[in-house]
């Protein structure tokens, strides 16, 4: 579900369903698909966030499957860029 738009971002949750969580492999793919975009894009885990173009961020979410992440989308293209990263979620985690 996104929310936001336009002005100011755009946000949407998503369950991990990967049975190993954002390890090495995906989480590297994720960094790479977002890194393509030309949108602020954060990843909310509880109480912790990280930049999805950093590596290091990603990882330190330590998120597990059936955790649930907020990804939130911020820029002039974000409602197409939030529309990829749910897709990359979708097919990878």
């Amino acid at each position: 579900m996104y929310t936001g738009g336009g002005l100011w971002m755009v946000s949407f949750t998503y369950v991990i369903k990967d049975k190993l969580g954002i390890h090495a492999r995906p989480g590297l793919l994720l960094v790479q698909e977002a890194g393509k975009l030309t949108s602020d894009i954060t990843i909310f885990k509880g109480t912790k966030s990280g930049d999805a173009k950093h590596m290091f961020c990603v990882m330190n979410l330590a998120a597990k499957q059936g955790d649930q992440i907020m990804v939130q989308v911020e820029g002039d293209n974000e409602v197409a860029d939030a529309e990829v990263m749910r897709n990359f979620l979708e097919d990878n985690l």
